[in-house]
């Protein structure tokens, strides 16, 4: 069953994207490469925009054995994120 997501889903959905990349030691280093933060301590600073929230379902997206990977760590239906995203800027 997919969900109807508010925002405040939404971002909960993308910060829980973003630990799942930092948790990742391939992803992480990509991400960060990816969106021009510097360190750990800007991604930890900008977790409060929604544009930058949105930039973190955007990389999930953006690989399909990402997305379901990331899914099935909270056994949530492979749509959900792509649901999320677009409640976000």
């Amino acid at each position: 069953m997919i969900p109807k997501l508010t925002v405040d889903d939404a971002e909960t959905i993308a910060i829980k994207a973003m630990a799942f990349i930092a948790a990742d030691e391939d992803l992480m280093p990509r991400f960060i490469n990816l969106t021009g933060c510097g360190s750990l301590d800007d991604v930890r600073g900008r977790l409060t925009e929604r544009a930058f929230l949105g930039s973190v379902l955007d990389f999930v997206l953006g690989n399909e054995q990402t997305t379901i990977a990331f899914a099935q760590s909270l056994s949530m239906a492979p749509e959900v994120p792509m649901l999320a995203r677009a409640k976000l800027p």
